[in-house]
């Protein structure tokens, strides 16, 4: 029993940082909005597509997730949500147009969606039960930092290096 349990902190703090990134990708975008405006030559309503695209992806993918995991297994499924979310983070910095930032977005919606319920369901299997107040509060800091840190970093990243960049942080 103990060696299932070997490894639990390391697990917690990835799926963490896992749900951070989405987190903190849903929040950085919004401060880049005028940046990308200029920068694609779109309005206010088309470039609102952007947050919207990933929010309704999200919104799509959630209620199907748990069914998802358990006909992938969880720990597939994480690793392949991160992955089409890192691989969309990347195309969405390389977008030259509204169309193609759009599509990619919805896109990483689809696998950052998963990322927050999936790490939960991932610390409940892997902790024993007399520790799931642990393995929240490490989860839940992550949850707190993301929404938190997002805006001020994506100040800085737009301002410094263009708004390309907050998707390639990633």
């Amino acid at each position: 029993m103990a060696d299932r349990y070997k490894y639990r902190y390391i697990i917690a703090v990835t799926v963490s940082l896992a749900s951070v990134l989405e987190l903190l990708d849903t929040s950085i975008v919004n401060v880049a909005i005028p940046h990308m405006m200029g920068n694609l030559g779109a309005t206010l309503d088309e470039i609102a597509w952007v947050s919207t695209g990933y929010i309704v992806a999200n919104v799509i993918i959630l209620p199907i997730t748990g069914w998802l995991s358990a006909y992938f297994g969880r720990r597939r499924y994480f690793a392949g949500s991160i992955a089409i979310f890192i691989v969309s983070s990347f195309f969405c910095g390389n977008a030259h147009s509204l169309a193609a930032l759009v599509f990619w977005r919805i896109i990483q919606g689809l696998g950052g969606g998963a990322l927050l319920s999936t790490s939960q369901a991932i610390l409940y299997e892997e902790f024993p039960r007399e520790e799931y107040g642990t393995a929240m509060a490490i989860f839940g800091v992550g949850v707190m930092v993301g929404p938190t840190l997002g805006p001020t970093l994506g100040g800085y990243i737009t301002d410094a290096f263009g708004w390309p960049w907050i998707f390639y942080i990633n």
